[in-house]
């Protein structure tokens, strides 16, 4: 029997973004461009004869069309992945306890916990969130995501991600202000910090950032400190104030419009993340098929 079929890259571009309901949280997925993903969607109602979305300036809306297609698309893909993957040997199965950092956790990790389903079905994956350090001879995790800068004595590290670090804030925030065009700038706005970068992490405070600028240090000092990350992000993202926001970890804010970059300043963190664990904890199958699923993802993360 001839299966007459669409190409696959506009098939997983269609469904990719009807399940996010839009092209740039796929093209965050996909690792692309979001106009690269538009574009397979387009070849794709092309070939159809059919229009899926309805494209709207607060998001796409699939028709009815769209809306036929996408359940049996993404079950059909959901299979493929499982065949292809027995292809590669047997299943990996099993507990997986996985130590990570909050901010990390709900952020980087949580947003591709879908995928993972669909690359290791089988696997049992606990999340501890926790900053504490890890005692692997007493706590009974497999494996730590940890965000340093890199020493870790006794134990086998990967290194996972790099990071850069920038101002960001929600778009309420900026509504009815002038754009700004430098770093002074923020001067005009309240700021969020970060309770522990100094003296460890000078790349998220504002003082560092701002030295220079003309900004009262009373203005500086000024505004609530946060001891974790998440929050910090969360409470930008609700339009609160100006954070020194991680990259690995607000790529799926920007993508939905929850955070912006008002201006273009970068500056590369000191630290990066890291897979950590002792030695023969790198030969269970679990530890190293999660291990290699979280490289490849890393990977395939577009630059914000």
């Amino acid at each position: 029997m001839t299966r007459r079929l669409p190409p696959l890259n506009q098939l997983r571009a269609f469904e990719a973004a009807a399940r996010h309901g839009g092209f740039v949280a796929a093209a965050i997925e996909l690792g692309v461009t979001p106009g690269a993903v538009s574009q397979q969607v387009r070849a794709l109602e092309d070939q159809l004869g059919l229009g899926l979305f309805l494209r709207r300036p607060n998001g796409l809306v699939l028709t009815e069309a769209g809306r036929n297609l996408a359940p049996g698309l993404a079950e059909g893909l959901d299979r493929l992945a499982a065949a292809t993957a027995q292809l590669q040997g047997p299943a990996v199965a099993g507990r997986l306890v996985v130590s990570a950092l909050p901010a990390f956790a709900a952020f980087w990790l949580g947003p591709r916990l879908g995928r993972l389903a669909r690359r290791l079905p089988a696997l049992d994956l606990v999340v501890r969130s926790e900053s504490r350090l890890i005692d692997f001879g007493r706590d009974e995790v497999d494996l730590a995501v940890r965000y340093s800068a890199g020493l870790f004595p006794g134990l086998q590290a990967r290194k996972l991600a790099d990071e850069v670090v920038f101002p960001a804030c929600s778009p309420e925030l900026l509504a009815d202000r002038p754009p700004l065009t430098r770093l002074a700038d923020l001067g005009a706005l309240p700021l969020l910090h970060h309770h522990d970068a100094v003296p460890h992490q000078p790349w998220l405070d504002w003082s560092h950032w701002l030295a220079g600028t003309g900004i009262a240090p009373a203005h500086l000092a000024r505004g609530p400190r946060f001891t974790d990350s998440a929050t910090a992000i969360s409470v930008a993202a609700a339009g609160q104030g100006v954070v020194l926001a991680r990259s690995q970890l607000i790529g799926d804010l920007v993508a939905k419009g929850r955070l912006v970059r008002p201006l273009p300043d970068t500056l590369a963190a000191g630290w990066a993340y890291y897979l950590v664990a002792p030695s023969s904890h790198w030969q269970r199958p679990a530890v190293a098929a999660f291990a290699d699923w979280l490289s490849a993802e890393a990977d395939a993360s577009p630059t914000i």
